[in-house]
């Protein structure tokens, strides 16, 4: 790569220095660290600077930036550079020119009388007007007087065998979230959307230095979950402040807003005794709930029909169709007919870990409970759908 060069300048008609910003990098490390942190930019907010990516460059290389405010992001991209440099540009549009690239290296410059970034690469030269600098926030840094360091592996797999959980209604937020603590050798994540339940407790092979209790944003450990499994880090950083949360994992920061309110008491919630206790093939049964719910759309729900040592699934969707396949299964007492929102039922047997799960039941219009049968802690609660005869 060319060495890099940028120059500073003063503008003696704004209070914000304006910079004119040089560096070089590889299209393929461009290409690679837009695609994650163009993610977190806002696609809905009135600030046009929030739609953007924000470039900055210092002696270490660069970093790359995205916020909506309620989610941030900062990952690192190899550069060669010589002086600190800012700029913000168009997320969207960033992120299609630079899948578009032709050469191997990019250099991208601020052309100040233009207002704009000139990028070069091979033969092709693109021109991308910049957004007001000055309204781009600043993102918080890690750290600070709460830090716990905690296995990535298992940080990520709570996180997906709850996130699903949450709620996707912005009228009730703190269903929005995801409750996660830790102390000493335990982990536990809770998600509901008042239609189902979630929770998972994993232990860790070594006790924590620290303990921290949070409701977190779902989008926000759901991007962090992505953004670990992408990378090879054994361990992230967690950093709680009074209403902030910021993750470090390899050299990617995450920071998201804390939800306010009051978490659901999950424990108030589960039953407690059942009236049915099924030990199952968990990948038979989702085959059959996957293969049987594609006739039940409209909202039509699942039905389970419980009879001697059987099974029947059965769904049904008027001037559709309908579907059943029945399998065999350990009941015993009298039958009865269970109704679930497909969808809800596929998620909870999808995160269970294992090749068994224990199904517990009580009556047609209590909820039901899956559980994972090897005791790794996973619990999802289901509320049933009223049947019609």
């Amino acid at each position: 790569m060319a060495s890099a060069q940028l120059h500073r300048l003063y503008d003696p008609y704004s209070t914000f220095e304006v910079f004119i910003v040089k560096f070089a990098t590889s299209s393929a490390d461009l290409l690679a660290q837009l695609s994650v942190v163009s993610r977190v930019a806002s696609t809905r907010s009135a600030v046009q600077a929030l739609s953007g990516v924000q470039l900055t460059a210092g002696a270490d290389g660069a970093e790359l930036r995205a916020t909506d405010m309620e989610v941030g992001l900062r990952v690192p991209l190899k550069a060669e550079v010589e002086r600190e440099g800012m700029v913000v540009l168009p997320a969207r549009l960033l992120l299609d020119v630079a899948r578009s690239l032709p050469g191997k290296d990019a250099t991208l410059e601020l052309r100040s009388a233009e207002q704009d970034v000139e990028i070069l690469s091979g033969s092709a030269t693109f021109h991308i007007r910049t957004l007001r600098a000055e309204d781009f926030p600043p993102l918080p840094e890690p750290g600070g007087d709460t830090v716990v360091r905690v296995p990535a592996a298992a940080f990520v797999d709570t996180i997906n065998r709850v996130a699903r959980s949450a709620s996707r209604d912005e009228t009730r937020p703190i269903l929005t979230g995801i409750l996660v603590s830790a102390s000493e050798s335990q982990l536990r994540m809770v998600a509901t959307d008042s239609y189902r339940l979630s929770v998972k407790e994993t232990s860790l092979q070594a006790p924590l230095a620290g303990s921290f209790e949070a409701t977190v944003p779902a989008r926000a450990l759901q991007e962090l979950a992505r953004i670990a499994q992408a990378g090879e880090t054994d361990e992230l950083s967690v950093s709680v402040r009074a209403n902030q949360i910021v993750f470090e994992v390899g050299g990617d920061v995450l920071s998201s807003r804390l939800i306010d309110g009051q978490f659901p008491n999950y424990r108030q919630l589960l039953p407690d005794a059942f009236e049915h206790e099924l030990t199952m093939a968990s990948g038979e049964l989702t085959e059959v709930v996957r293969r049987v719910s594609l006739m039940a759309q409209k909202n039509a729900p699942l039905r389970l029909t419980f009879s001697e040592g059987e099974l029947t699934i059965s769904a049904q969707t008027p001037d559709v169709g309908e579907a059943s396949q029945s399998l065999p299964v350990p009941f015993a007492g009298e039958p009865f007919d269970i109704g679930f929102n497909p969808e809800y039922l596929r998620d909870g047997l999808e995160s269970t870990d294992g090749d068994d799960f224990v199904l517990k039941l009580i009556s047609p219009l209590r909820p039901g409970l899956i559980e994972s049968a090897d005791g790794s802690g996973f619990l999802y609660l289901i509320m049933p759908i009223r049947l019609n005869a």
